[in-house]
């Protein structure tokens, strides 16, 4: 099987066009490594770009993904720590100022997690990340006068504030944080409109940036 063609004709597309403009910088990155403020947290979701959607340049944005941009809590077991390792490199190497954790509307392992469906079951891996989501004996369901909408969209953004909610649970991340030094942010990517809406940390409510005046 041939490598996919449509990638292909992206990056002549890339060393015609964008390349040329960028060149100097890419060659800049190269010698000097690179040094990005933002680091992104988001989903492995393919209509949820944060280079894209955040118009970022090369070395702007340090991007770990997964399903549901889900953070674990601090667990140094000897385990493979995906996640963890990015966090730590971010935080203690490269110095990084803000961590923002990107959920999404529409996000596939947010409603597998709801419809309890497959390949979501005990033993598949799927299954076991997604429990990351839920503490011992909590209980997510849908609330009484609520639409399954609703509902989606409040687990959706729910899985941002746990996520920011178990980056406090690093050490290297919680006493940066306190010392003012790194800062914690939530965003949710409307994907149908295009919308973006950023967690107010005093009210813990997701605002529009139109309407936030941002």
């Amino acid at each position: 099987m041939s490598f996919p063609k449509h990638l292909l004709e992206g990056y002549r597309t890339f060393t015609s066009q964008r390349l040329p403009t960028e060149q100097t910088r890419y060659r800049e990155l190269s010698e000097r490594g690179q040094s990005p403020a933002v680091m992104v947290i988001g989903c492995c979701d393919s209509r949820v770009s944060p280079e894209v959607i955040f118009d970022a340049g090369p070395g702007e944005l340090f991007v770990v993904r997964n399903v549901a941009n889900l953070v674990p809590v601090y667990q140094p077991d000897g385990g493979a720590h995906g996640v963890s390792a990015a966090l730590e490199y971010a935080v203690n190497v490269l110095r990084i100022k803000h961590i923002v954790v990107l959920g999404h509307a529409q996000c596939g392992g947010i409603r597998a997690f709801i419809d309890d469906i497959e390949p979501l079951s005990p033993g598949d891996f799927i299954g076991r990340w997604m429990a990351m989501f839920i503490k011992p004996g909590e209980v997510v369901a849908q609330r009484e006068q609520e639409t399954m909408q609703e509902f989606i969209i409040r687990i959706e953004k729910a899985a941002i504030h746990r996520s920011l909610e178990n980056l406090m649970t690093f050490p290297f991340v919680r006493t940066l944080v306190e010392k003012g030094g790194l800062h914690l942010h939530g965003a949710y990517f409307g994907v149908a409109e295009g919308s973006l809406f950023l967690l107010d940390q005093a009210t813990k409510e997701f605002r529009s940036v139109g309407d936030a005046g941002e």
